[in-house]
């Protein structure tokens, strides 16, 4: 059993802060959305239920990523997730990191809306006003090697705690460099499902 449960249980991720963190919760289908969250710095707290140190958890629903490390403690950010089915859930793992990366759009966000990225079809190169921002994981798996998924910076705080991206997880630029100098490469990614629809 992992930090969540299945769609029908009580979702609850069980937090504990020595600093007074609100508990994130991951609400059931049947429950209303709550509104989404503001921009917060990272929170550094005890999980009731222990997840493997070492990795990245994503929890859409919350608009939160954990970095766990080792005492059943973690590192969580704020953060943005991929709108309607472009998320896509699973496990992964870090194949790369780049800072200020260049970004060119895929052809399937070409596709669907070419207004908006048919003019950066030949790539856009690094640096402020980049969509991918200061850093960024690039998730992988086993079978398809680079998936064009990412844990990116944004400089566009207004988007945190938002279902607004193409698939990616996106933190606001501080707060990626400070997650980016601390996940490894290889380290495990897991997206998990979303549980309101």
């Amino acid at each position: 059993m992992n930090a969540f449960t299945t769609r029908r249980g009580a979702l609850k991720l069980g937090l504990a802060s020595a600093a007074g963190l609100a508990v994130p919760s991951i609400l059931s289908a049947q429950t209303a959305p709550q509104p989404a969250p503001s921009v917060t710095a990272p929170q550094l707290i005890r999980l009731a239920n222990p997840l493997p140190p070492n990795e990245v958890h994503v929890y859409p629903d919350a608009f939160r990523l954990f970095w766990t490390l080792s005492g059943g403690q973690a590192w969580v950010y704020p953060i943005r997730v991929g709108r309607d089915s472009l998320y896509e859930p699973g496990e992964y793992y870090v194949g790369a990191k780049k800072e200020w990366p260049s970004w060119t759009p895929t052809p399937g966000m070409i596709e669907r809306e070419p207004e908006k990225y048919q003019k950066y079809a030949d790539g856009m190169p690094g640096g402020p006003g980049n969509p991918l921002g200061a850093r960024a994981l690039y998730l992988f798996t086993p079978e398809r090697g680079d998936t064009y998924l990412r844990v990116h910076g944004t400089d566009d705080p207004g988007s945190i705690g938002r279902a607004v991206s193409n698939g990616c997880a996106g933190l606001i630029n501080d707060q990626i460099v400070q997650l980016y100098d601390q996940v490894p490469m290889n380290a495990r990614v897991v997206l998990h499902p979303k549980e309101l629809v």
